[in-house]
């Protein structure tokens, strides 16, 4: 990786953190420039401002971070919903960079930014309709291995999926940890039910 890569990826990993922690409002470029130790021009040279360095932080670095746990779970074994209860215990539990008291950065930043920006709505959109297509196609495969039947709705059933991730992230930050608990037991039978 090159210095300029390294530099633009480490603008991006801080920010995320710092974001992630503050919000992306009150999250100032001063901010990620205290904690990056780059300079003002270093950060403009890759971003022109703060809104294409959010894009950014929504398409790379979050991506970066979150899509691993996401793919490692599904088709990890032949049933489907354990595949699926596998995802969503691995980004409660396991995931290094996630906590109960942040909740999710990507649900942090569809609350704070989806209703007052249309260019983060639409790339907050964008990977969330890639994560509801990768589910969708974990069901398929259910499907076709005969473990749900051909009349569900996949894509209604993959949107409920990540409907209950965002709300338990959201519970999470006022109930602490141990609510994931107990969520993940109710998300079993969700799971369970489905035929």
């Amino acid at each position: 990786m090159s210095k300029a890569a390294a530099t633009r990826s480490d603008i991006l990993r801080r920010s995320l953190e710092l974001i992630y922690r503050q919000g992306y409002q009150s999250t100032s470029i001063d901010d990620i420039l205290a904690t990056t130790q780059v300079t003002k021009g270093a950060f403009y040279y890759h971003f022109r401002n703060k809104e294409e360095m959010g894009l950014a932080l929504i398409s790379e670095a979050m991506h970066d971070e979150i899509w691993p746990f996401i793919q490692k779970s599904l088709s990890a074994s032949p049933n489907f919903r354990d595949n699926i209860y596998e995802m969503i215990n691995g980004l409660l539990f396991k995931h290094p960079f996630m906590t109960a008291e942040y909740g999710c950065p990507a649900v942090n930043l569809i609350q704070e930014m989806a209703p007052q920006s249309e260019v983060f709505r639409t790339a907050l959109q964008n990977s969330l309709h890639k994560w509801k297509r990768t589910i969708e196609t974990e069901i398929i495969r259910g499907q076709q291995a005969g473990q749900l039947s051909m009349e569900c709705d996949t894509g209604q059933i993959a949107l409920n999926v990540i409907t209950l991730y965002h709300g338990v992230r959201n519970m999470g930050k006022l109930l602490g940890k141990t609510y994931y608990t107990s969520f993940l037991n109710e998300f079993r039978r969700y799971l369970d039910s489905l035929n």
